[in-house]
C-alpha cells in the first residue's frame, strides 16, 4: 500500500525499497497489441482540483516510486509504462499500465493487484508509527471490469494522507490509476475518481 503522508511515511519505505534495487524485467510474450499502444490519460481528465490546475509529464518505462510498497511484487515480471501528474499543491496522480500476452494473464494480474493493495494497508497498520484505513469502493462496469480502493494514513507525528487506486481491465492490457493528497477519506474526489478509472480503461484502445 503506499501510503503518502507529506514527506514521509510510506515514501520512507518506497525510498529504502528502490534502493535496496529491484529491477523491473521484461517476460517473453508480454507484448502489447500489434500496430497498437495503449493511451494515457490526459490532465483535463483527472478528477478537478479546487484551487490548482494538474499537469501531465510525459509517457516513460518502468514503475513510479509511489506504488513500489504496495504493487511492486506483483508486477516485478512485467514491462510497464506510466505518466505523473501533480497539481500546484499537494494533490498528485499517476497511471501505470502494463500490456501481457494473454487475457488470462490480465485477469490474473489485475486479480493479484486488487489483492496486494487491499494487503498493503495491512502492512502499513502494523507499523508502529502508522494508522492506515482501508476502505473497497467496488467493482466499475467498464470493458473488462475495474476495482476501486481507498486508503487513508495517519503518522504518530500527525501527518495524514488520503488516496485512491483503481486497477481497470481491457483485453491484455491493466491499467492502475492512483491518486493521492493530505486529507481523510472524507476529502477523496470518489465520484469524480470513478469516472476517471472508466475513462482510462476507455481511452487505452
Amino acid at each position: 500500500m503506499h501510503k503518502r503522508t507529506r514527506a514521509g511515511a510510506v515514501a520512507a519505505v518506497t525510498v529504502a525499497a528502490v534502493a535496496a534495487g529491484a529491477a523491473l524485467t521484461v517476460p517473453a510474450g508480454a507484448s502489447p497489441r500489434v500496430g497498437s499502444a495503449p493511451r494515457f490519460l490526459s490532465a483535463s481528465e483527472l478528477p478537478p482540483h479546487p484551487s490548482s490546475a494538474w499537469t501531465a509529464d510525459k509517457v516513460k518505462p518502468g514503475m513510479p516510486d509511489e506504488l513500489r510498497y504496495c504493487l511492486e511484487e506483483p508486477l516485478l515480471a512485467y514491462d510497464m509504462s506510466y505518466r505523473a501528474f501533480r497539481t500546484d499543491l499537494d494533490t498528485t496522480a499517476r497511471q501505470l499500465t502494463v500490456v501481457v500476452g494473454t487475457k488470462a494473464k490480465a485477469k490474473a494480474l489485475a486479480g493479484s493487484l486488487n489483492k496486494a493493495y487491499k494487503k498493503c494497508a495491512k502492512r502499513a497498520d502494523a507499523q508502529p508509527d502508522l494508522e492506515a484505513t482501508y476502505k473497497s469502493y467496488g467493482s466499475l462496469s467498464v470493458e473488462e471490469g475495474a476495482r476501486v480502493h481507498g486508503m487513508h494514513v495517519e503518522t504518530s507525528w500527525g501527518a495524514n494522507d488520503v488516496e485512491l487506486l483503481s486497477v481497470g481491465r481491457d483485453g491484455r492490457t491493466v491499467t492502475v490509476v492512483h491518486w493521492s493528497q493530505m486529507g481523510d477519506l472524507s476529502h477523496a474526489p470518489l465520484a469524480a475518481f470513478k469516472k476517471t478509472t472508466k475513462r482510462a480503461v476507455n481511452k487505452l484502445y
